[in-house]
Order: structure tokens, then sequence, then C-alpha cells
């Protein structure tokens, strides 16, 4: 099935006294993510400052959007984001295209890609 939505949760555990950087840095993400990905529907951030774990919950309208992201918001941020934090592991969860996941693994990325399988949405 074409044009599905993609959702994508991943983990950045930061170096010590690095939390606050990797907060502010995810912060900038969000922002350029809302003001030039339209494809970006949603993105949740959860961070634990006693562990310097955060959290992302991404979703993407289908592959073209995370496609964009990848190749604009998370490329400019990525060498930043490794000189800082741990990344993984990231879920792709949906039908994503085999040249993103190559993309993906490209980058160094502990990724597991999983298309749905079952399940609801009460929305």
């Amino acid at each position: 099935m074409e044009n599905q939505e993609i959702t994508v949760v991943y983990k950045w555990t930061a170096k010590a006294g690095k939390g606050e950087e990797l907060r502010s840095i995810y912060q900038d993400v969000e922002k350029q993510m809302k003001d030039t990905e339209p494809g970006a529907l949603k993105v949740t951030c959860y961070f634990d400052e006693g562990t310097g774990v955060l959290l992302v919950y991404d979703l993407f309208k289908d592959g073209a959007a995370l496609g964009q992201h990848l190749g604009t918001t998370a490329a400019g941020h990525f060498p930043a984001l490794l000189q800082i934090a741990e990344p993984g592991p990231f879920l792709f969860c949906g039908d994503v295209p085999n040249e993103l996941k190559q993309a993906a693994l490209g980058m160094g990325l502990n990724a597991t890609f999983a298309p749905a399988a079952f399940g609801f949405d009460r929305r």
C-alpha cells in the first residue's frame, strides 16, 4: 500500500554533562520540522533529566515526507548530535521505501524496520 503514514520512535542518550545541549538541539530540530516539513505531522519529545535520555516520536505523512526529513533536518543536525549523545535504537514503523532504509542504515543507525501488521485507531 502506498502513501501510508510512517512512525519513527527513537532514543538519544546524552554523554555526561550534555543533557541540556541535547535537549536544546532537539528544540531546534522540532522547530525546523514544524516550519519547513509539511509532511511531518507530529513530533513529540520526552526527556529524562536524570538519565539524559531523549525519546522522540515522529509521525510522517508518507515515505516522501520521511525522505525529506532524513535529507534535510536530520542530516543537518546529525553530526552535532553524534558529538554529544549516543544514538539508538531507531524504530521505523510503516512501509519505509528501500532507498530510505539504505539511507538510514548508511547513517549508521541501529534501525529496525517493520510494516504495519495489525491494530486500531480510535481517532
